[in-house]
């Protein structure tokens, strides 16, 4: 019945355009907030982001698309910001990782609800 009532096209493209977007707030603010670094209430501790960012020169721009993991997605888009990624590659790729996620949960929950299951 649920299946019924929405466009699965439309969910995920919703889903996945606001959800690229809200990377891409990430990448800004990894872009501008290093200005602020030296101050105290920056959030990162200096060799945590040096850490990353060494890891992030290690894997490159294809870890962008693991950009949808619950734990350590929205670091990346930060660090990206931080590493200054150009933003086409980086929009591409995380809506291609981001994209896929919903595809696959679209997919899933349209074939849970076809069993008739629910």
């Amino acid at each position: 019945m649920l299946a019924k009532d929405f466009n699965p096209v439309s969910l995920w493209a919703v889903a996945t355009l606001g959800n690229t977007l809200g990377a891409l707030v990430n990448w800004v603010m990894g872009l501008y907030l290093r200005h602020f670094e030296h101050r105290r209430w920056f959030p990162f501790k200096a060799h945590k982001l040096e850490r990353s960012q060494k890891w992030f020169q290690r894997y490159g721009y294809w870890t962008l698309l693991l950009a949808w993991l619950p734990v350590g997605g929205d670091a990346l888009t930060f660090i990206a910001g931080v590493m200054r990624v150009h933003i086409v590659p980086f929009l591409v790729l995380v809506a291609i990782g981001k994209g896929l996620r919903y595809a696959v949960a679209i997919a899933l929950f349209l074939g849970w609800q076809n069993t008739g299951v629910a």
